[in-house]
């Protein structure tokens, strides 16, 4: 569902650009409103979300698909954590929809759907590690890499249950915006994948954008 926002960019408090292949860690407190921008189309931002006192609670792509009756994310979309609380919601959005069932990209997965020679290849789940690694005060360890949500990308469902990695239906300029329900520890890998056409091979920045409430 198209729906845009009332807020304007400049007037945004805190603005941050992640580069291909970086990550970006935040707290975001409850009542805030956050947008990602896709800056030059058919990019892909991996983003995990976390309750920011008890990282154990954390988003549930299951509880939210359940809930809303739909595997598609967009305005309007609910993210349900593990424990059923909403996170989040989405309240604008200029891409149309967002996939929650392909999960991210990784050395091991990258060998199994491309090629064994493709395993040295920077993956989403190295730029997670490298997060929580280099910032340790948020709290987060290996065993909380879970559920994500890969926001602008495009992963069909086939009439047979099956998925497929397809050009993204997102383009320059278009935008996901959220409200904090909770306050949040969140945690992006902005997509560094060559083997698929989800960034259309060629991975660039979106930019991270918070209204405080």
């Amino acid at each position: 569902m198209i729906k845009e926002s009332l807020l304007h960019a400049n007037q945004a408090n805190q603005k941050y650009t992640v580069d291909a292949g970086d990550y970006f860690i935040r707290y975001i407190p409850a009542g805030a409103t956050f947008r990602f921008v896709d800056l030059e189309g058919n990019q892909a931002a991996d983003t995990l979300f976390y309750n920011a006192h008890n990282p154990a609670e954390r988003y549930s792509a299951t509880d939210t698909i359940r809930e809303q009756g739909n595997v598609y994310l967009t305005a309007g979309s609910q993210l349900r954590s593990n424990e059923n609380n909403i996170m989040l919601e989405i309240v604008a959005d200029t891409c149309g929809r967002h996939d929650t069932l392909g999960g991210a990209c990784a050395t091991e997965s990258n060998t199994v759907r491309y090629d064994l020679e493709k395993r040295c290849m920077h993956a989403c789940r190295d730029s997670w590690m490298l997060a929580i690694a280099e910032n340790p005060e948020f709290g987060l360890d290996k065993r909380d890499i879970s559920h994500n949500i890969n926001f602008f990308m495009n992963v069909p469902v086939t009439e047979t249950g099956g998925l497929t990695f397809e050009d993204g239906i997102s383009a320059p300029g278009k935008y996901v915006e959220m409200k904090a329900e909770m306050d949040l520890i969140v945690l992006i890998s902005n997509c560094p994948q060559l083997n698929n056409p989800c960034n259309g091979y060629n991975p660039t920045p979106i930019d991270v954008l918070v209204w405080e409430a």
